[in-house]
């Protein structure tokens, strides 16, 4: 319960005030004192009390009894009608001839004040495949070249370092183990991300697993006839995600907030060199040590080959 913060009493304080009256016998007005509250006050609880019982010395609900200009249930039917229709709350108010205002309420109170809320969400459809290599997710995220501590780190946005740049961490998580490979380049063109292919599924052969899908979004790079012909050289099957369902590539999607969180900027380094190099380390306990809710809160590692060192 949400009480005034400026309230004299609660119910429980109410209670007591009956209490003190009907069953110790205090005076009123001595009740009233001790409770912080005028005469008239005790005396409207203990009426209250009187005909009503404990459930009386509640919080009452403030609407009032009568509202005569609630605007109409026809005309509530009519606002809904016409949003089911996917009119804008601006159109509905023009057509019907209502404030704009009051045609906001009216939607938020039925949960219809977004246009995405006519649609029942798509159901979360989750799926893993059976073994390592058989479906690899590769995505890209920028990162912006440390020429000193950013604000991701000391929270002031007026330092900002203009004019750094960025390089990229380009990664790779197997669907089925979620054992993960990055590195970090210095750009995401179409040459330097078939490259990074190639070291993915040679990553991968060396550990006894054999890359048969790729699945990326529709990125430039990724439709680039550098990355195909990598991807035909080795027999690995592309696949991309829907345009505009990121959850599609949701594993690597999730391994990139994680990344951010645990390696890009759990610490306040003085260069890009630096973070780079931290990498590794973190990777490496990420594949061999670090718990996964997915996999019952067991290693990248317990279901692979064998463990990136």
């Amino acid at each position: 319960m949400k009480l005034h913060p400026n309230a004299k009493t609660t119910p429980h304080m109410r209670a007591l005030l009956v209490e003190r009256v009907r069953i110790l016998h205090w005076a009123v007005t001595d009740a009233a004192e001790a409770a912080g509250i005028t005469r008239r006050t005790a005396y409207k609880w203990l009426a209250r009390h009187r005909h009503g019982g404990a459930a009386a010395l509640a919080d009452g609900s403030s609407r009032p009894h009568r509202q005569p200009r609630r605007t109409s249930d026809v005309m509530v039917t009519a606002i809904l009608a016409a949003r089911r229709a996917r009119l804008t709350a601006w159109a509905i108010a023009v057509r019907l001839q209502v404030p704009r205002s009051t045609v906001a309420v009216i939607l938020a109170r039925h949960g219809l004040n977004r246009l995405r809320l006519l649609e029942p969400a798509a159901p979360v459809t989750r799926y893993e495949r059976a073994r390592p290599g058989e479906l690899i997710h590769l995505d890209i995220k920028p990162l912006a070249r440390i020429l000193r501590v950013g604000h991701r780190i000391h929270g002031d946005r007026r330092a900002i370092v203009k004019g750094a740049g960025y390089e990229y961490a380009h990664v790779a998580i197997d669907d089925f183990s979620r054992v993960a490979y990055v590195e970090v380049l210095p750009d995401q063109r179409g040459r330097t991300t078939s490259r990074f292919l190639q070291r993915v599924i040679g990553w991968f052969a060396r550990r006894g697993v054999t890359v048969e899908r790729v699945l990326t979004d529709n990125g430039s790079a990724y439709r680039s006839d550098a990355f195909s012909a990598v991807a035909c050289r080795h027999r690995a099957r592309l696949l991309r995600s829907r345009p505009h369902h990121p959850q599609t590539n949701g594993k690597a999607e999730r391994f990139i907030q994680t990344m951010l969180r645990e390696w890009a900027y759990a610490t306040a380094y003085p260069s890009s060199w630096r973070r780079v190099r931290a990498l590794r380390p973190w990777v490496r306990y990420y594949n061999t040590a670090r718990p996964h809710t997915a996999l019952g809160y067991q290693p990248p590692s317990a279901r692979f080959p064998r463990a990136a060192q």
